[in-house]
């Protein structure tokens, strides 16, 4: 007897297969499938799918849920996509190891523009008791990639200067130690302090640590290497070859204002395997991009730490200099978005561009951002418009790309990929345009990204695999989220199982807590 029975849709198992009309039934936390008739099948529960896909539960491999998850676990953004596994720990900047709570809190508030400022339900140092955090009290699972910026801040602090030998060896150590405890690798976001003051040899060496493991490297590039368009994707891969670890670029595409095609970007990921190295990339869906604010800021302002950023940006002397430097990562000012605030007095901001922040403040665009930043304790984040969307579905549709959201769950106004993203590609990608077939899609959210983890038991329907699935109407499904009013949940994503629980029935969340805590050899 099946605890769920879900007949009567067509099953497309995530391998990149064409879709076949069969049952699929969950016994405990695993799946069967089953072909021919199923009307003495006994079951608990049985699910209609008739006109609907019956597909595995989609993998996000770049999730900033890394906190926000524990204070809000029922994590309805993601869940009601779709998503039934998350990778945190991505662009350098994760939440264990920390084995000093004053360094732990100092990081937090750095990042909070990123991944939120939460009231956490406990506290961890090492990744063992971080993934303990998750195991059935998230409605998702979650895989942990550990970022080499808590790496430099036991190892070396929180100053811009190499690492010395005996560093770089306790960093590994670190890293390996992390590694033992479930993590999948190691990740980096090159724009970022303090993790993007390592330098390319240094994270060589972590790498070679991590791929002894079975890990993969997973960054956010160093963006202003170089000439700003090649160089900084030349180093992921160069670090992937020196290293022999596995090299995964996160959210590749063509930005505004490149120096250069889209087709030369994906030349460099092909050239690569065809020169036998294995390097992999996710893209999202949408020309909006999100962070937090202070990467606006160079990092000399951010050399020593949160306090020595504070300090600059309260000094004359730093905001003079900030003046001359800091300029727009998107077209213009008025292409950045704002939001984020706990201020009462600040709430006036949200969802405003910068340059409406700085005319409403009667002041230097700088100094707009300084005073905000001061006042809200660092956490502001932004939205802009970064992406060439002409080019976007290059990147979306490649065969080495997989979906990685990039989801920031912060604000009134987050970029609506935080309530959209697997949804658009379903509607638009594949209905509507066509530029890409629908179970090729399903297989970039699914069996894709488990392949790249080392997840062996996710991401497909074949018997025995973990009963992650999603019911979705073809037909129906749609993101309705846009830049201004972001906050509106997919339709036609019927019903979502978490480890066999359903976690979301007939389109509404249940509010079941059946995520995990994956581990790395052990999932």
């Amino acid at each position: 007897m099946f605890d769920v029975l879900i007949t009567g849709g067509m099953v497309v198992d995530g391998a990149g297969n064409d879709g076949f009309y069969g049952a699929v039934g969950v016994q405990g936390d695993t799946v069967r499938v089953l072909r021919g008739d199923v009307s003495e099948v006994e079951a608990g529960r049985r699910i209609d799918a008739t006109g609907q896909v019956v597909c595995p539960g989609f993998i996000d491999v770049h999730a900033h849920s890394g906190l926000m998850i524990l204070a809000e676990p029922r994590h309805e953004p993601k869940v009601r996509q779709g998503v039934t596994t998350e990778l945190i720990g991505i662009d350098g900047n994760s939440y264990a190891p920390f084995h000093s709570q004053e360094e732990f809190l100092r990081f937090v508030e750095l990042n909070s523009g990123l991944d939120g400022n939460p009231t956490l339900p406990g506290r961890w140092s090492s990744v063992t008791d971080y993934l303990g955090m998750f195991d059935r009290k998230v409605a998702v699972n979650i895989a942990y990639i550990l970022g080499n910026s808590p790496l430099r801040i036991a190892g070396v602090g929180w100053d811009n200067r190499p690492a010395t030998p005996e560093e770089l060896r306790n960093m590994r150590a670190m890293l390996r130690e992390g590694m033992e405890e479930g993590a999948f690798g190691i990740s980096t976001g090159l724009d970022y302090p303090p993790g993007n003051y390592a330098d390319t040899d240094e994270l060589v060496a972590l790498s070679e640590e991590a791929a002894r493991l079975g890990g993969i490297y997973h960054s956010h590039v160093r963006y202003k290497l170089g000439d700003g368009f090649l160089d900084p994707f030349r180093e992921a891969i160069e670090i992937g070859r020196r290293s022999g670890i596995p090299a995964h670029i996160t959210h590749l595409y063509q930005r505004v204002g490149s120096k250069g095609g889209a087709d030369q970007l994906i030349g460099l990921v092909e050239d690569a395997r065809g020169e036998g190295l294995d390097v992999t990339f996710d893209s999202y869906p949408y020309i909006y991009s999100s962070t937090r604010l202070l990467i606006l800021f160079p990092d000399w302002a951010h050399d020593g730490g949160p306090e020595r950023l504070k300090a600059v940006l309260r000094s004359e002397e730093g905001r003079e200099r900030l003046r001359r430097e800091v300029v727009p990562r998107a077209s213009s000012w008025q292409d950045m978005w704002v939001t984020y605030f706990k201020r009462p007095h600040n709430h006036r901001f949200e969802g405003r561009s910068i340059a409406e922040v700085a005319e409403m403040r009667g002041a230097h665009v700088v100094d707009a951002l300084c005073d905000l930043l001061l006042d809200e304790d660092l956490q502001v984040s932004y939205v802009s418009a970064g992406g060439n969307g002409n080019t976007l579905p290059k990147f979306v549709a490649h065969p080495l790309s997989m979906v990685g959201s990039d989801a920031v769950l912060l604000g009134d106004f987050p970029s609506p990929r935080t309530y959209g993203c697997f949804p658009v590609i379903l509607a638009e990608f594949v209905r509507d345009e066509s530029f890409l077939s629908l179970p090729q899609a399903i297989r970039k959210m699914t069996s894709f990204p488990a392949q790249r983890l080392g997840l062996p038991d996710r991401g497909l329907l074949r018997d025995g695999m973990k009963a992650d699935i999603v019911v979705f109407d073809p037909g129906r499904v749609k993101a309705p989220a846009t830049r201004a009013n972001p906050k509106q949940f997919p339709i036609g994503i019927e019903y979502v199982l978490v480890n066999g629980e359903v976690a979301v029935d007939q389109g509404q969340p249940t509010g079941v807590l059946a995520g995990r805590a994956l581990r790395r050899g052990r999932t």
